[in-house]
């Protein structure tokens, strides 16, 4: 499932399209996608005008003039492209050919500015869904989403906090949306190598016992925000089915220290990376340098 940082890059690939342009015609080909589309969804959305479009996580927020907000998910295999004038945008030269399925253009919206925006998604995990700007905070899907880790109120005393008393794995802690936002898997790993922190260390160790932040936190959170903005400075990753807005693959795979490295040398010791099963997902992790 794509993380915070491919969920950025598709925001800022889709946001010269859709931002300040109105819905001319709105093309639902399927009543459903992880759950129903709204009613009427295609007659609410055409004829307003995307004021703004942001993020949340990994939800993508339009912000409409009608005074309700699109809230969007990608799910596992959802992505964007947007063509204008006929021509699709592919910049880049990457090693795998985007794929062509029509039969899974899902959604198409048609904006004033002559953009074409089509949500194509074969295994129907993404969602769409309408919601009233001023409930969007009650949203069941949004509510309870952890802070973001790239927002200034995210700092070492918040995830220490977050973490007190937690008799779960630090890898699980970070994979909890409700303890930060938008990550997963991928800058789980990730991060926890840059900090040196093994991923099965209790995430109770990174606050003494008054819940107070020490220097594992501190190092965390520097972790967690600089290896987010190097996934999103590089696009994102491609791993399966993640793409841009623009069609093209992100390229942050080719930085990857620890993650899909079981075997190889450890980039900071003479250690080999490992891969460990934690709450059904792989780990990878450097057992020398990581403590």
């Amino acid at each position: 499932m794509p993380e915070l940082p491919e969920v950025e890059t598709v925001r800022r690939g889709l946001a010269p399209a859709m931002e300040g342009a109105r819905f001319t015609h709105v093309e639902a080909r399927r009543r459903d996608l992880r759950w129903p589309l709204p009613k009427d969804f295609a007659k609410r959305l055409e004829g307003t005008t995307v004021e703004g479009l942001g993020r949340r996580a990994k939800y993508l927020l339009a912000d409409l003039s009608s005074g309700d907000v699109l809230v969007m998910h990608l799910g596992m295999s959802g992505s964007f492209r947007v063509s204008h004038a006929g021509q699709e945008r592919a910049p880049g030269n990457y090693h795998h050919e985007r794929p062509k399925h029509a039969a899974h253009d899902h959604v198409v919206f048609h904006m004033s500015n002559g953009a074409t925006v089509t949500f194509n998604d074969p295994r129907r995990f993404g969602s769409m869904k309408l919601v009233p700007r001023a409930k969007l905070e009650q949203e069941p899907l949004l509510r309870s989403i952890g802070p973001e880790p790239l927002g200034n109120e995210f700092d070492a005393a918040m995830l220490a906090k977050a973490c007190a008393g937690k008799k779960t794995s630090l890898k699980a802690a970070l994979s909890d949306q409700r303890v930060v936002a938008g990550l997963g898997n991928i800058y789980v790993c990730e991060a926890l190598f840059r900090a040196r922190l093994s991923p099965k260390r209790r995430a109770s160790t990174i606050a003494d016992r008054n819940g107070k932040p020490n220097g594992r936190a501190a190092a965390l959170v520097e972790a967690i925000k600089t290896v987010l903005h190097d996934a999103i400075k590089a696009g994102g990753s491609s791993l399966r089915d993640h793409r841009r807005a623009d069609g093209s693959l992100g390229d942050f795979q080719h930085n990857f220290q620890v993650y899909d490295c079981e075997g190889k040398p450890c980039p900071s010791c003479k250690g080999k990376v490992k891969r460990v099963v934690q709450t059904g997902r792989s780990t990878f992790y450097c057992p020398s340098c990581q403590k």
